[in-house]
């Protein structure tokens, strides 16, 4: 009996080395996109520091999701999709093996909408079990088996996605409950809501309209919601239809509103970054100019003056990261700034990365950041108040996905492999 307890123990810690981070949602344990793990790679090649490397099917925008010896995938199939098999699924890969344990069907209807295709959001576990939606509004529920709990179809509960380039946003796991957002407006009049869907049951806690004043394409977003706690209270962080907007947990009431991210009032100012919440800090970017940075105060009633400070600099697509001193913007066409989180000075400005496109987001971890363009090269910059590039690393294949990182090991899915880089 002592034998087998330590023989378990040994495999335990095999699995899971001391420290090892979980990537349970698409900007990690925090929900912020940063990882406190350490010794993390810095260089690599298509053959160097590659562990193992899985093919994939198609292109995703989504992330890697991470819990254990366990990775989930949003995955779908190759085009043209004939519509009489299901062409999009959730994936369980063996992390230490790069093998494929299970595959469930999440349903058909799979197609390009400009760069992205039905599997852009990301899933999100909680250890026991793991979430899935589909661009689709497939929602599904699964234990780690693969046995699944429940399913949802939330456009033939709440009518059509009205998006212009579909639908993108990955739910928020909160508590006990998932918090997913529908806002749209370019191809719909229906109106934008937030859902609190409870996630064993998947039955709805709360649906609560959120109107705004924007037109033609500027209501659509594709972000996800945002976890604030503050002053002893938690809310939901929206951004879109160029406003922010803070939801009580329990209600969905709209607590506090700040405008100001579509100031001229453009027609197009849909939003594509997410929200980004570190400790009582919010960052809100919009269509480039002007990102605002707000101070929670804790307690409802927020006004125009809890924007501390704005930048006209901002991402369109990758979302920033911060860990509350410093923050990294990275625009689309790879230009970096390093800015004073309290303050919005400038540290750095203008940094050119290696030219391309960037829609990936980056990652704050082990005293650098990791960002991927489309083309498959990821800059490692060393964090702090100096530019300096460390490395370049080439996949020569094109990505929209954001790195994951767990078990010292980082995670990069491109189109047509998903890579596990690490010392061997």
């Amino acid at each position: 009996m002592r034998s087998h307890t330590i023989a378990a123990i040994l495999l335990a810690c095999a699995v899971a080395p001391v420290g090892a981070e979980n990537w349970p949602h698409w900007r990690g344990p925090s929900h912020n996109g940063i990882s406190s793990e350490t010794n993390l790679p810095v260089k690599w090649t298509q053959t160097e520091n590659i562990l193992w490397k899985l093919p994939m099917p198609a292109l995703s925008g989504s992330t890697p999701i991470i819990w254990g010896d366990r990775i989930f995938l949003n995955v779908a199939d190759a085009l043209p999709d004939t519509g009489h098999t299901p062409s999009l699924h959730l994936w369980c890969v063996d992390r230490l093996k790069g093998t494929i344990q299970w595959q469930r069907p999440l349903g058909g209807g799979n197609r390009m909408q400009r760069k992205q295709n039905q599997s852009t959001p990301s899933p999100v576990t909680d250890g026991t079990n793991v979430w899935v939606m589909t661009g689709t509004g497939i929602l599904k529920a699964f234990d780690f088996t693969g046995q699944e709990i429940w399913h949802r179809d939330i456009q033939k509960d709440y009518g059509p996605f009205g998006l212009n380039w579909g639908y993108g946003s990955s739910p928020l796991l909160h508590g006990d409950s998932l918090f997913v957002q529908v806002l749209h407006g370019m191809r719909t009049d229906d109106p934008s809501y937030l859902l609190r869907i409870d996630k064993a049951t998947g039955k709805t806690t709360w649906r609560v309209e959120r109107p705004t004043n924007a037109h033609m394409e500027s209501p659509d977003s594709y972000t996800t919601p945002a976890i604030l706690k503050t002053g002893g209270s938690e809310e939901i962080v929206v951004t879109g239809g160029d406003v922010v907007t803070g939801h009580d947990v329990a209600t969905g009431k709209e607590l506090w509103r700040v405008d100001g991210l579509n100031p001229t009032n453009n027609p197009n100012y849909r939003i594509v970054a997410s929200p980004v919440v570190h400790g009582d800090l919010i960052i809100a970017p919009t269509r480039e100019r002007p990102m605002l940075v707000l101070k929670a105060s804790g307690g409802s009633g927020a006004t125009k003056s809890h924007v501390i400070w704005s930048f006209d600099s901002g991402p369109d697509v990758p979302t920033p990261v911060t860990d509350g001193k410093y923050m990294y913007v990275v625009n689309d066409r790879g230009i970096m700034f390093c800015l004073d989180a309290p303050t919005g000075k400038e540290i750095y400005g203008r940094q050119r990365l290696r030219p391309g496109t960037y829609s990936g987001s980056p990652v704050l971890a082990d005293g650098k950041i990791y960002i991927t363009n489309e083309d498959g090269v990821t800059s490692v910059i060393k964090a702090g108040p100096e530019f300096q590039v460390l490395a370049e690393n080439e996949f020569d294949d094109y990505t929209l996905s954001s790195p994951a990182i767990s078990g010292g090991r980082m995670y990069f899915r491109t189109t047509k492999f998903l890579w596990a880089i690490g010392s061997k």
